[in-house]
Parts: C-alpha cells; structure tokens; sequence
C-alpha cells in the first residue's frame, strides 16, 4: 500500500528546508506522494513538481491559506491548484499585504514590551533564500527571539508572545474560510480543513461542507489520537473525504517542527479522490 503526506511547508514559507528537500525526504520516507502547502504563497511548487521527477514520486500542487472566523486564525489547505492561475495569484499577493502588517503589528508589541527587536533581525537568516511571492511568518520572527535569547525555544516564543494569548499576538482582518474555499474552487483546486483539532469551533465545519469544502485533515501531528478518530468520524458524517499531513516545518536548532515529513499519512489513492472532486461548484 502507498501513502502520502499531504502538509509540509517549505522556505518559500515559514519551512527551513527547499522545496526539493522536502521531496527528497518524502522518498526517503518511503512515501508514494507529498504535498507542497505553503503560507499564502506558489513559491515552492515549480521547485517541487521539478524534483519530483528526480525522486520519482508525485508532488501535488498546495497552498495553505490564512483566514479568520471570529477572531480564531482558521488554515484552509488546497490541493490540485491552477497554481500559474492570475487572479489567484494576485489574491495571494494581497494575502501577503496582510501577513506582512501582522508581522509589523507583532513586531511593534514585542518592542512595545522591552525586547529589542526589529525586522530586520527577523530577516537576516533567510532573505538571502527567500524569493519574490515567499512569505515570511511568525515562525521567522519566533528564530529572532531565540537568537537573540529572549526565549529559550520555539514553543516559548508561541507560548509566552506569539500565539494566540500571547503577549504580542496580532490578528488583523483577514478572508474568511468560506472566502478562501471559493478562491481555492476558482482556482481549479480542492479545499480540505487544516488540523481542526487545534481550533476549537468544530460547529464551523458542516458550515463549511454546505460552503463547498471537499475535505478535513483528521490525522495531523498535533492532534491526539483520540482528536483524529473524532474528526475522521465528523469527515465520514458529512461526506469529507480524510487526509493526513506531518505539517513539516524543517529542523530549527535540531528540533523538527512540526514533526517529520511522513509521520501522518495517508493512503495515496486519497490524491485521486482530491483530483476528481477539485474545482468542483456546488
């Protein structure tokens, strides 16, 4: 049996690692396909789909998107995507706009609070990898405070300033999930649920089955496994097709955040069944 792993994260975003790392690991892993899913941004796929010819494996084209709903940031992964697709492009771009003002508003809170950081700390280890569309994401700004030894890991820097709750969290106006549903359908692709597990609202989910959502990630790193036999049983009540994603980020300071590419699986014929139910209108 074949398996996938359907979110990992790249430099084009807040990963470490190219988008051909991330390919080579997935073969490494023993895994049929990957999925490229990084921030608001296509930056990685070219890279990727290329490698997947060097590794043999299949790469499926990805973005994740940042929405809110309530107050509550909502991730919508998108698989299939007419990534070279104009009006999405341009609509990432403003997505961007928007992360970019988050990363401002954070930054000020952190010196607001007597830390001694600026965007450009943020950026000196990754603009000379970074390319036009990437992004950068509070992640970056997560490495600065650990370089600069205000906190002593990643998971301090979200839990004392960065996540929500956090002393310097930030959440300006964003799309809405049912908006970045429909910008996935118009870009030819199919919409799945990021990690539901970790937001809290899961009455928001038949909202978003009637809205045209094609699929819920169940099985992801964060989850219990308690969590993913709840929502892949949600998945099967409303029709959800169920997908599984590592939600691989890279190695910083040795530690593999979120978890290593392959550690959530799924079996690969789930990418066909996304195929056949991308773009799809309701």
């Amino acid at each position: 049996m074949s398996y996938a792993d359907l979110h990992t994260h790249t430099i084009a975003s807040d990963g470490t690692g190219t988008p051909s790392h991330n390919v080579q690991l997935a073969a490494a892993a023993g895994l049929a396909a990957v999925a490229v899913t990084d921030h608001d941004t296509v930056g990685g796929l070219e890279e990727a789909l290329a490698a997947a010819q060097t590794y043999g494996i299949t790469v499926v084209p990805g973005i994740e998107i940042s929405t809110i709903h309530e107050g509550i940031d909502i991730h919508v992964l998108g698989y299939w995507i007419d990534w070279r697709n104009s009006v999405f492009l341009e609509r990432l771009e403003q997505l961007r706009g928007v992360r970019d003002r988050r990363n401002e508003m954070i930054i000020e809170r952190l010196c607001g609070l007597g830390l001694d950081i600026t965007m450009d700390d943020v950026l000196a280890s990754v603009s000379s990898l970074k390319r036009e569309g990437d992004s950068i994401g509070r992640p970056h700004i997560a490495d600065a405070l650990v370089r600069k030894g205000y906190v002593g890991s990643m998971e301090e820097a979200f839990e004392r300033y960065l996540g929500r709750g956090g002393a310097a969290y930030a959440n300006p106006p964003r799309i809405t999930p049912a908006e970045a549903i429909r910008w996935i359908r118009e870009a030819g692709g199919a919409p799945v649920l990021a990690h539901p597990g970790l937001y809290g609202c899961d009455e928001l989910i038949p909202k978003l089955a009637a809205r045209g959502l094609a699929g819920l990630e169940a099985y992801h790193s964060d989850h219990t496994p308690e969590q993913e036999g709840v929502y892949a049983a949600i998945a099967r009540e409303h029709g959800l097709l169920i997908t599984a994603g590592s939600d691989y980020h890279g190695e910083r300071g040795g530690v593999v955040f979120h978890a290593p590419i392959g550690a959530r699986r799924i079996e690969a014929s789930v990418i066909d069944q996304l195929y056949k139910r991308k773009g799809e209108q309701l």
